[in-house]
């Protein structure tokens, strides 16, 4: 398992009962988790003094509850800044797991020696586009979502990187991988975070199951000669890092050569030492 331990805004207190207590900077949240299928005594006091619940229903979604959480609070990563506010779904803004990639793609970039062009797909609150800006990449980031986008234009921000060479795109994504192929346009790396279902602008049926591997092939067009990585998250049960590790394989090694890794990504635990499991993940990096 790939572990994001490098936190120090960021703590997953403990976990019980389909349940996780967090620390994200100054506040406390309790929210749901399906990957915690265990039960264990919540003796930490911080499960009863907590600033903000998450109450799944039964029914499907759920609501949060809160006891004195602002509406919108900042914690830090290394050299990055990322406001935060609870919203839909249990969401905060921000999956902390990734942070475990954030480092990977630094390291490739800063080692490089050359200017990095990086395409961002998916790309929420923008944790990768920022990331991949501060260690000296130009970078295109690309959601269909305007409030996402706007989001990690304030991180951007927040992180000193107002004025970076950041492209930020409110667009399907796979209508633009469709047009920066006809454009001749291409990328040093590719990074995307793909969700598990969504509709494109005209109806457009996503799921991740079935248009992964046409839509990986498609962007692979756009890779550079000499590029240098491609990264993809999966959040969709079934889809093991195995399958991704298989997918990117396929489609580019033989063209690109390579290696390709793929595991679990985590977090770790105070209570117990144990590392809760929060997605897979698939990298392809050119050696």
């Amino acid at each position: 398992m790939w572990i994001a331990d490098n936190w120090k805004d960021y703590e997953v207190i403990d976990t019980s009962h389909g349940e996780k207590l967090e620390r994200w900077g100054d506040y406390v949240l309790v929210r749901p988790d399906p990957q915690i299928i265990w039960d264990t005594p919540k003796t930490d006091r911080r499960w009863k003094r907590r600033d903000g619940h998450y109450h799944r229903s039964s029914k499907g979604g759920g609501e949060w509850e809160f006891f004195g959480l602002p509406q919108e609070w900042s914690i830090q990563y290394r050299e990055l800044t990322f406001h935060l506010k609870p919203f839909s779904f249990k969401h905060t803004g921000l999956f902390p797991e990734q942070a475990v990639n954030w480092d990977w793609v630094s390291s490739i970039i800063n080692d490089a020696g050359r200017p990095v062009k990086v395409l961002n797909l998916f790309a929420y609150t923008g944790g990768a586009t920022l990331a991949a800006a501060k260690a000296g990449a130009s970078v295109t980031h690309v959601d269909a979502s305007k409030g996402m986008v706007a989001w990690a234009k304030e991180n951007a921000a927040a992180s000193g990187l107002a004025d970076a060479p950041i492209r930020f795109l409110v667009d399907d994504c796979v209508k633009f991988v469709e047009r920066e192929i006809r454009r001749g346009n291409t990328y040093d790396a590719i990074i995307m975070d793909p969700p598990s279902y969504g509709r494109g602008p005209k109806g457009e049926i996503w799921k991740m199951e079935e248009s992964i591997f046409p839509f990986l092939r498609l962007t692979a067009r756009i890779l550079s000669k000499d590029a240098l990585f491609f990264l993809i998250s999966s959040y969709t049960t079934g889809l093991q890092p195995a399958v991704l590790s298989y997918m990117l394989h396929t489609v580019l090694v033989p063209g690109f050569g390579g290696k390709v890794d793929a595991s679990e990504i985590g977090l770790p635990v105070t209570s117990n030492g144990l590392c809760l499991p929060c997605g897979a993940c698939g990298r392809w990096v050119r050696t």
